[in-house]
């Protein structure tokens, strides 16, 4: 395939996964405590043989997938009042226990289930400082603390389990704002809790829309570029055709 070919289609598969990843931020814009993510691309520059019309090596230059990259700033503050929504103000993640284990979140829009457990909007069941978190009738209104301990008519009644991670880059996400790491969790050191509160996306709509705009038109030249040399591919094996034999 001819180098220009290849190029245009490195290009192309650069576009498609740009504009996959900001589509995904978009679908997320009100989802609680999203992080956007951005493609991160290299270049890669291979030697080539010159042609009949060249001299030296020739350099050419790819565009070359290297993952994402996530952006974990902090999305505002949205205050709901809803005793079980939790909001981290800093560092720090929610442990939920899921059946592949314990996993890492930062959406904290509880509730309770048909047992009194806190659990997620998926029904993974919110880990304290002892375990589970359970609470009864009798406990009535529950007060939670900045530093996680909650309270009702009983007294406390244990405290929400905050983590954090040295290497927060690593976590892989798997989806319903869950993430894993093979990182051991510490306690998290300077993250407070806000009760009534839900940390919103940080995923800005209008810049979104900005780069796929952007990325569209990087794809439309890079398509174009392809086709004008299609066309030229084209006329000289017409023109090649046309002469007659000697």
């Amino acid at each position: 395939m001819d180098n220009t070919l290849l190029v245009s289609l490195s290009h192309q598969l650069a576009a498609y996964r740009s504009m996959d990843v900001i589509a995904n931020n978009i679908a997320n814009v009100s989802t609680p405590a999203f992080k956007k993510e951005g493609v991160k691309f290299e270049e890669y520059v291979a030697s080539m043989k010159p042609s009949e019309t060249e001299k030296g090596t020739q350099y050419v230059s790819f565009v070359v997938d290297k993952g994402t990259v996530r952006d974990l700033n902090e999305g505002r503050m949205d205050r709901t009042n809803a005793p079980f929504d939790l909001a981290i103000n800093g560092k720090g993640f929610f442990t939920v226990q899921t059946p592949n284990g314990d996993r890492y979140t930062r959406d904290g829009h509880f509730q309770l289930d048909s047992d009194g457990n806190l659990v997620t909007s998926d029904g993974h069941k919110v880990m304290g400082e002892g375990g589970q978190i359970t609470f009864s009738p009798d406990d009535g209104d529950i007060h939670i603390g900045a530093d996680g301990t909650m309270t009702g008519n009983q007294g406390q009644l244990g405290k929400i389990r905050l983590v954090q991670f040295d290497s927060e880059d690593g976590m892989q996400k798997e989806g319903a704002s869950l993430y894993t790491t093979s990182e051991t969790p510490k306690a998290a050191e300077k993250g407070t809790i806000q009760q009534g509160m839900l940390e919103a996306s940080n995923v800005e709509p209008v810049v979104e829309i900005s780069h796929m705009i952007e990325v569209t038109r990087a794809y439309q030249l890079t398509a174009s570029m392809t086709q004008s040399q299609q066309d030229l591919m084209r006329q000289a094996v017409s023109k090649l055709g046309d002469m007659p034999n000697m």
